[in-house]
């Protein structure tokens, strides 16, 4: 794409260096690196120049990767003839606040990590892995290109270090605009086996958690409470971190896939309005056990007494920690990371798909995008 400049009035880099201050008056005047200059001070090329090494990554990440950032578009290996692919899009004040009520300021490395996770949540639910990312970056003009820099690194240890081995990021974009937003598109592969949809339950199937539940949401309200988050114990601040940086579990995709998963979805609104997708998409009905989930609320009893509130809001209608819901045929064993909440029912006559616990029926709140 031809260079242009994130601001019309692009104003000169420093001449001595890369980060460092310009000799003489340096007694006089303070240094001012290049990270802490806004990204209208540079041009597109100057700041892409600054993101691509932090992207660059080595060995199996890029073993899909046949071209990467530099040309019109990249190139992707698709060795097994069929790609899945997904998209998402955080926007600042929607999706997350960079400075939050509790004290805490959003950094890009939590950006970067986020836009990493949730997308690769959504190919793990499929039962494939991921092989690359491309990002779309739309920035205000007195972004710094500190945070910019923050966000790539955040990318790359998102895919690191949540175990997507055979990922990279293969490309992207820039742009200018009022607020800060990233989209990122993923791309995977099913290494040559089915794809795993919500469609596949069946009555007497077992249904399944990987991952946590409810724990991303106990973070959100402990980042929009007005206690300082600094103040808070080290359990409850982790809570916070898991709203900043979801921890998907990647190997329970393919995992539950060779295992024989009937049907499978990423966590991401809520597990009872997810739960009610993958019921419609099915044609069944989802009953929630009632064990399971008040040992899934115990874990947030601390937090929850701390704001006052009911874990079993968390637990059952908080999103984003990216864990996976998956059913299985009825057997001794779940894959590894699998823990049995409950169970797929037929439907009566003129009964319609939906959520129940311990066979009552339940409200499917959750995330909705244009309802918040």
């Amino acid at each position: 794409m031809p260079e242009k400049p994130l601001s019309s009035r692009p104003r000169p880099l420093p001449q001595s260096g890369d980060d460092q201050p310009a000799a003489g008056n340096q007694l006089t005047a303070p240094a001012v690196t290049v990270s802490a200059l806004p990204v209208s001070a540079l041009s597109e090329g100057e700041l892409l120049a600054r993101i691509f090494p932090r992207l660059a990554m080595e060995g199996t990440h890029c073993a899909a990767t046949l071209l990467g950032p530099g040309d019109d578009a990249a190139v992707i290996a698709a060795p097994d003839g069929r790609t899945v692919i997904s998209i998402d899009t955080q926007v600042q004040d929607q999706d997350f606040r960079l400075q939050w009520p509790s004290g805490y300021k959003t950094t890009g490395f939590d950006v970067g990590w986020k836009a990493a996770a949730q997308n690769l949540s959504d190919i793990n639910a499929m039962g494939a892995s991921a092989t690359s990312l491309v990002v779309s970056l739309t920035l205000p003009p007195d972004t710094t290109v500190g945070w910019v820099e923050d966000l790539a690194d955040g990318l790359t240890s998102g895919i690191r270090d949540l175990g997507a081995a055979n990922c990279s990021v293969a490309g992207g974009d820039l742009g200018r605009g009022r607020e800060i937003s990233v989209t990122v598109a993923v791309l995977g592969t099913l290494d040559g086996g089915p794809a795993v949809l919500r469609s596949g339950a069946k009555p007497g199937d077992v249904l399944a958690l990987a991952g946590t539940v409810g724990h991303a949401a106990a973070g959100l309200a402990l980042l929009e409470s007005t206690i300082p988050l600094e103040t808070l114990s080290a359990e409850l601040r982790a809570l916070a971190e898991l709203q900043c940086r979801p921890r998907p579990p990647l190997a329970a995709g393919p995992a539950a896939r060779a295992a024989g998963a009937t049907a499978m979805l990423d966590i991401s609104d809520g597990m009872l309005r997810d739960g009610l997708r993958l019921a419609a998409a099915s044609g069944v009905a989802v009953d929630l056990h009632a064990g399971p989930l008040e040992r899934l609320k115990d874990v947030l009893r601390p937090a929850a007494e701390h704001l006052h509130t009911d874990a079993g809001d968390w637990v059952l209608g908080g999103g984003e920690d990216h864990g996976l819901l998956a059913t299985f045929p009825s057997g001794p064993l779940l894959p590894a990371g699998f823990t049995a909440i409950g169970s797929i029912q037929a439907l009566g006559i003129n009964e319609r798909p939906g959520v129940t616990i311990a066979g009552r029926s339940a409200d499917t709140g959750g995330w909705d995008h244009f309802a918040h």
